[in-house]
């Protein structure tokens, strides 16, 4: 018991910057911020926004699967393998952006990069709601050249927003504001599936469409989500969920100059030394005062945590493979149209996304909150491998099922696999602040932030094989 004692508690040198969680800890917690910058529910909410934004993107590629799936039919390969192909350049343009933007560290603007984000999103957005009304005769070929394209310019565009918000939010010095960031991308998740399976339900398929789908599911070894299965107007849900990525762009993008003008009305950000000379006219202030801090001294002070927010998101990765692969134990032909395959997957993400964003609140619970104690959070996101058995099963592919039941699946792995993600994730992110000093917050969120972004990269690498195993 003793050591276990010894390694559950932080090592010495390893401690919260200014006090952190000291026994005064619950003194602080009814305070400002240690910079003295007060709780606002208003920036709340606009990180929140944020937050959603940030993961919309990504959310809207997935549910536009059954249409992407209608349009590349005429090529099997691509039919076949675009959202593989899709994952892949996501985490490639991902992670490039991060690592570039993460050495960029002197005289970054991270509010700037937060708006280009938001601007670039915004017009990728409206020409893939074009895409799905006009051109509707060109080659799947070159349509899959233009979805490439796209979703490396909106993975880019999310390392921009990536990097720009944590780094960005740390300077507030309120780890709620970094709470609500995490909460909005769990709700990013949840909406797009409430979407797509309302779609579904909302028209009902004929019922010799019904009995294709059930027939094709069990004959073929291919992952339900490439099967035809019921599908109302795919190309008019397609419109809808680009249209409504483009929406949350330009009204997180609003919210953002409000939130800007906000700060510059009030007193300059506090990490920003007031006794410094004046800029010339034309150089952004809060740039000019950012300083480079080396990646192996954050690293050194945020080592558990950065270990564990990259080993919860390198295991996270494995959920879309099975997810996309896993179907009701009750026949098709048999079901109820929320077990059918164009509705079960759907579901199936809503219930992982929804224990996700339950996660991702948690640690606002004091109870719950384990950022002092990093080495317990590692070993805590080392132990979600034991998920991987788990998914094994359920019924993969319709061959059958170890453990027959549609509730087990969806509660006992999926939600739970959520939870363990919103949960262990968002205790890293709002730890991260209270291990450097008040300086080195805003590099230290753009660091957590790359760490995250070499966790999805690395897992999405390994779900391959994992999946396939």
């Amino acid at each position: 018991m003793e050591r276990i004692k010894t390694w559950l508690r932080p090592e010495a040198g390893y401690e919260p910057i200014d006090g952190g969680f000291g026994p005064d800890a619950e003194i602080r917690e009814e305070q400002p911020s240690t910079d003295g910058h007060p709780f606002s529910w208003v920036e709340y909410s606009i990180f929140l926004l944020l937050g959603i934004s940030m993961l919309w993107a990504w959310n809207m590629f997935l549910a536009a699967g059954p249409y992407f799936h209608r349009r590349f039919e005429s090529n099997t390969w691509i039919a076949s393998n675009f959202q593989s192909v899709e994952l892949c350049a996501s985490t490639v343009a991902n992670l490039g952006g991060m690592l570039v933007l993460t050495k960029l560290q002197a005289n970054a603007s991270y509010a700037k990069r937060i708006m280009a984000s938001l601007v670039l999103n915004s017009v990728l957005f409206v020409l893939l709601a074009i895409s799905t009304r006009a051109f509707l005769d060109v080659s799947a070929e070159v349509y899959f050249g233009f979805v490439v394209v796209t979703v490396f310019a909106t993975s880019v565009a999310t390392a921009l927003c990536q990097n720009g918000v944590f780094a960005y939010v740390s300077g507030f010095g309120q780890t709620r504001y970094t709470q609500g960031i995490m909460a909005g991308q769990g709700i990013a998740g949840v909406l797009p599936c409430i979407a797509q399976i309302v779609l579904v339900l909302a028209v009902p398929a004929p019922e010799s469409q019904r009995r294709h789908a059930s027939t094709h599911a069990r004959q073929t070894e291919a992952p339900p989500h490439v099967t035809p299965g019921p599908a109302p107007a795919p190309g008019l849900a397609a419109f809808g969920y680009f249209l409504t990525a483009t929406g949350i762009s330009i009204i997180t993008l609003i919210a953002m100059v409000y939130l800007l003008r906000r700060q510059a009305v009030r007193s300059p950000m506090p990490v920003v030394d007031q006794s410094a000379p004046a800029e010339p006219d034309g150089v952004d202030e809060a740039a000019s005062h950012h300083k480079s801090i080396p990646l192996y001294i954050l690293f050194k002070k945020l080592f558990w945590l950065a270990l564990a927010v990259f080993a919860t998101f390198a295991v996270t990765m494995i959920y879309p493979i099975y997810t996309q692969r896993i179907v009701s134990v009750v026949p098709s032909d048999r079901a109820p149209e929320l077990f059918w395959p164009a509705s079960f997957v759907p579901l199936a993400f809503l219930f992982w996304n929804t224990g996700d964003l339950l996660g991702r609140m948690m640690p606002a619970i004091p109870a719950l909150n384990l950022t002092q104690r990093p080495r317990t959070v590692f070993v805590l996101s080392l132990l979600r491998v034991v998920f991987i058995p788990l998914y094994k099963l359920c019924n993969i592919d319709g061959k059958g099922a170890v453990v027959k039941s549609d509730a087990f699946y969806l509660v006992v792995v999926q939600m739970i696999f959520g939870v363990t993600n919103g949960y262990i994730g968002s205790t890293c992110m709002i730890g991260a602040a209270d291990w450097v000093k008040p300086e080195e917050r805003e590099a230290a969120g753009g660091f957590m932030g790359l760490c995250l972004v070499c966790g999805l990269a690395v897992g999405s690498f390994l779900s391959f094989l994992v999946g396939g195993a």
